[in-house]
């Protein structure tokens, strides 16, 4: 009997080690792809931060704007408030035509444009 209870309880703590690797396994994973996915969206060198393209902040998403040195949640959210107001008005133009437009924005000040200035890119998008 004893040899029973013994087997059974081997088996269950082979099942519950299968399954603590299997989750293990599954988080490192996760882990990996996130590590490497911020990897391909910015490099820090230097404490300098490298985007792959510069970012347009006339058409960028907030994850873009983010991304940018100085530009938090909120003022990404400031940015894309401004486009759409400025949109609504004139349709048919760029809210940002030049860097210091950017200060149009609330929040974003002259240090603030000195610092994304190396980031951003802008595009004559008038029809």
């Amino acid at each position: 009997m004893s040899q029973k209870i013994l087997r059974k309880s081997v088996q269950k703590a082979s099942i519950t080690h299968i399954l603590a690797f299997i989750i293990a396994a599954g988080v490192a994973v996760v882990v990996c792809v996130a590590f490497f996915s911020c990897l391909s969206l910015k490099k820090v060198t230097n404490n300098r931060i490298v985007l792959n393209d510069k970012i347009n902040p006339n058409h960028a998403s907030l994850e873009s704007l983010v991304r940018l040195p100085g530009i938090g949640l909120s003022r990404a959210n400031a940015v894309i408030a401004y486009r759409c107001e400025f949109l609504k008005e004139y349709p048919r133009r760029s809210a940002f035509t030049y860097p210091n437009d950017l200060q149009k924005v609330k929040g974003i000040g002259p240090k603030t444009v000195e610092t994304i200035i190396a980031y951003i890119r802008f595009e004559t998008d008038e029809f």
